[in-house]
């Protein structure tokens, strides 16, 4: 074909979208289907009419053929354990009895049932439930889900294409089930799965799918050569099946490197391909593997991640290079726009010149619609919209709002002793051991408590002028009071205030500091019914007051117990919202952490001896290719050090970090150079305590001892045996005990029993530590 005709082919396309609605309708019926608000039937059509507005928007945007399969009421990658029966044995009975209330407790487990590990997404925020497997997993097939969605879609007469998550991909991202042994490699499972999936593709050949979709992000890591060989065979014996669709696979998030080649010669109809950021290489890498002759290629040229506006232009030129390259070029995003909020256009509170520069999930399909149009019939048929979008491109380029060169100034005169605390930590320790005049095995929480439904009123009520500055000021002091005395009655060690003035931990912050926007409707889903309101980093930061001194100190004045000033990190500034992309990342970190550093300051000025910076995103945020990541720790390891070096040495810092792979971040972790760091750990078994064991950590760690993800409460035996595993690893002179993660999601009467419990172990395994 030659590129001319491929051009005329170009179509538009997407491999997901947002699954909340406009309103988070789906968040609201699933979270009233767990209270019993909702019954199932109810839930079901909720989500079934989210679906259809979802493809009616896509279509009548422009977009040729819409993605299904991609919608979950919880989580796309639980769903491929269902799909292929890897239901752990711990939840079958409840899947035999009630496929939906099984599949939720596997998401979330219940009081006598823990539920599956969850962790980060490749490097973005998105949280997936890790499937558990063994040498004696049985696969099972279970098309009722793609099947279902992909008829759907077909009675609304769309042209549709199911997708699902690789089965390379799939056996990548799991782990040994709980009592295999930890050196057991799922992807041994491979030759177990692949006639699994053959029958899912055999089912949508039968429904009448035409291309199917599988998912293969983990190519985009560093890979060894038996996993690339497993790959080639994985697509190999599915490309010879002769009863599916054609396929198409996809990668995302960066470039495909050595997969590259294995993907281009194995005997499918298409990849999908992301040539923006770092994955632009694919461009050259498809050129030298002489490009996709006979098949289909999807060019992911708009950014799926990000919410700043495509440069038509750029992208265009990319595409044109592309068409000699592939006998089909179609335009996408980068990837799912999971990732990205559903319109800009419900943004009243942002001024319209700001707005023209941001896109959103609606925006995006335009843009890839656009692109397809220009691809197809050439430039003239899109003139308006190229002259539109120089436009805004040239409005933001030009903007005071970028820059602020009192900013950029105090950036440029950072020094490496202003990232260099000014002791050494074995001097510090003893300083702060003696100020604090703590327990063996200290307790304490992570930081946010309940936001109670009563907190979310009288924000709410704040901003409707319902009540006045005074009159909500007055609730907050109260809910501080109450979650004071909670702490102390139940003997906790150091104490939080428990943010009920915070409506999240980075936008708090976010709207406090001049450089970064605040939306109203901009919600992206972090796991489950957890969403989030990313603010958008647009211009240069600073700090025009304190943040969180006011009330730190207010909570330290109604207890002796020290309290901790809670920070959220400049890494997970960054990584938590949708950051500007017209200057390195290194640059704007050291914005955020002078801006902190400030804060500090003026907490420890105030009186307060525990400042805890969290960094929960450090991990998520590392680069999918290990030859990107020294650089990435460097500038990342020392905006923390640059936010916190500045206090003395009888001050502790502490940093938090949950729900990652922490093992490849070790050394990281050393490098901030805090003084406790308390992780997630309680899923994972204390899987980081033995991490940071074998890098011989020298400081305090408080490993989790409770799930605040699930809504079980953990007995104090069940935390007790866990600090005992701890402490087969950690010294107890330098082992603390804390939940995994804040209790913001949790409700209280979980809270108190979880956190009683919490204690009790703690005291318990005191005495046994004092007696042996």
């Amino acid at each position: 074909m030659t590129a001319k005709s491929a051009a005329a082919a170009a179509r538009a396309t997407v491999y997901g979208y947002p699954r909340q609605g406009q309103g988070r309708e789906l968040k609201k019926a699933v979270e009233g289907y767990w209270k019993g608000r909702v019954d199932a039937d109810a839930l079901r059509t909720t989500a079934a009419e989210l679906r259809r507005t979802n493809w009616r928007q896509l279509a009548e945007a422009g977009v040729h053929e819409v993605p299904t399969g991609d919608f979950s009421y919880y989580d796309h990658v639980l769903d491929a354990s269902v799909m292929v029966g890897a239901i752990p044995a711990r939840h079958r009975a409840a899947v035999e009895l009630d496929a939906l209330d099984g599949y939720f407790a596997m998401a979330r487990g219940t009081q006598d049932v823990a539920p599956l590990e969850m962790t980060k997404w490749f490097d973005t925020n998105y949280h997936y439930l890790v499937p558990e497997l063994g040498p004696d997993t049985v696969f099972t097939a279970d098309s009722d889900k793609q099947v279902g969605a992909f008829r759907e879609a077909l009675a609304l007469g769309l042209t549709a294409r199911p997708v699902l998550v690789g089965p390379v991909t799939y056996l990548l991202l799991a782990k040994p089930a709980p009592g295999v042994a930890a050196d057991f490699d799922p992807l041994t499972l491979l030759d177990r799965l692949l006639p699994v999936y053959a029958e899912v593709l055999a089912d949508l050949r039968a429904a009448g799918a035409e291309w199917a979709q599988l998912d293969e992000p983990a190519l985009v890591q560093d890979r060894t050569p038996a996993e690339l060989n497993a790959a080639e065979r994985a697509y190999r014996d599915l490309g010879a099946l002769t009863d599916r669709p054609k396929l198409l696979v996809a990668s995302y998030f960066d470039r495909l490197g050595d997969a590259l080649p294995v993907l281009a010669k194995a005997p499918v109809e298409g990849l999908a391909l992301d040539f923006t950021g770092a994955a632009a290489a694919n461009l050259d890498a498809l050129a030298a593997v002489g490009g996709l002759p006979g098949k289909r290629l999807v060019a992911g040229v708009v950014d799926g991640r990000n919410i700043w506006v495509n440069d038509l232009t750029k992208s265009l030129a990319t595409l044109g290079t592309l068409l000699g390259l592939a006998d089909r070029v179609d335009v996408a995003a980068s990837c799912s726009l999971l990732h990205v909020p559903l319109d800009a256009a419900a943004e009243r509170d942002i001024e319209p010149q700001i707005l023209r520069w941001l896109a959103f999930a609606r925006q995006k399909t335009r843009e890839i619609v656009t692109l397809a149009k220009g691809l197809s019939q050439g430039t003239g048929a899109i003139s308006a919209q190229l002259a539109a979008n120089r436009a805004d491109l040239a409005s933001r380029a030009g903007s005071p709002i970028t820059r602020d060169p009192a900013v950029r100034a105090r950036t440029a005169a950072v020094t490496e002793a202003d990232a260099r605390r000014s002791q050494p930590y074995g001097e510090r320790t003893t300083a702060q051991r003696a100020r604090l005049g703590l327990p063996l095995l200290p307790t304490t929480t992570i930081g946010s408590f309940p936001q109670t439904a009563e907190l979310r009123t009288a924000r709410a009520d704040l901003r409707a002028n319902r009540i006045d500055t005074a009159g909500y000021e007055e609730r907050i002091r109260a809910e501080i009071g109450e979650v004071i005395s909670f702490q102390e009655k139940t003997g906790l060690d150091v104490l939080v205030h428990g943010e009920p003035e915070r409506n999240d931990m980075v936008q708090y912050f976010a709207e406090q500091l001049t450089g970064y926007l605040a939306t109203q409707h901009g919600w992206v889903q972090s796991y489950g019914t957890r969403y989030v309101r990313p603010p958008i980093l647009a211009g240069d930061i600073s700090r025009p007051e304190p943040m969180t001194v006011r009330w730190t100190t207010y909570a330290q004045s109604l207890t002796s117990r020290p309290v901790k000033g809670m920070l959220t990190g400049p890494v997970t500034m960054l990584a938590w919202s949708f950051v500007r992309d017209d200057q390195p990342l290194g640059d704007t970190a050291r914005q955020v952490a002078l801006a902190l550093r400030e804060e500090v300051n003026d907490l420890e000025a105030a009186g307060t001896s525990v400042i805890q910076v969290d960094e929960p995103a450090l991990r998520e945020t590392l680069p999918l290719r290990a030859a990107d990541r020294a650089a990435y720790l460097a500038w990342a390891t020392e905006a923390f050090r640059l936010t916190t070096a500045g206090v003395r040495p009888d001050t502790q810092i502490h940093t938090h970090m949950c729900y990652a792979e922490f093992g490849d971040i070790v050394q990281a972790i050393d490098d901030l150079d805090a003084d406790v760091i308390s992780l997630e750990a309680a899923r994972s078994h204390m899987q980081v305590a033995r991490e940071l064991s074998g890098h011989g950590y020298p400081r305090e760690a408080g490993p989790g001892v409770y799930d605040i993800h699930s809504p079980r409460v953990p007995s104090a035996d069940e935390a007790a045996a866990l600090l005992r595993k701890g402490l087969e690893a950690i010294p107890p002179e330098r082992l603390w005990v804390n939940p995994d993660c804040g209790l913001k999601t949790r409700g209280w009467p979980e809270t108190r029993a979880s956190l009683e419990n919490l204690v009790a172990a703690a005291r318990t395994v005191r005495e046994e530590l004092a007696g042996s």
